[in-house]
């Protein structure tokens, strides 16, 4: 093999390596913008899109407020841990 062989070699392997990393990365964005335009879909009660069942039954969302009281929220001390570590004292 002369070098020539070699260069032309190289240069189709990677020209080919390339085309077909482009091919792919763009079947792969393409997939992702059409089923991205799903999301724009209407949705309701009457429609064929269901995003989940509340939708469905009528009843929509309700948002808490800001200001509404959450209550602790400490995992450290739920009734089965403090169980636990009463059993180890």
């Amino acid at each position: 093999m002369s070098p020539s062989d070699l260069q032309t070699l190289a240069f189709g392997t990677l020209q080919g390596l390339i085309i077909s990393t482009g091919f792919l990365l763009a079947l792969f964005i393409g997939f992702c913008v059409l089923v991205g335009f799903s999301k724009h879909r209407q949705t309701g009660r009457n429609t064929l899109v269901v995003r989940n069942i509340s939708e469905r039954m009528g009843g929509g969302f309700r948002y808490l407020p800001p200001d509404a009281p959450r209550g602790p929220a400490d995992q450290l001390r739920t009734p089965e841990l403090l169980e636990q570590s009463g059993r180890r004292a």
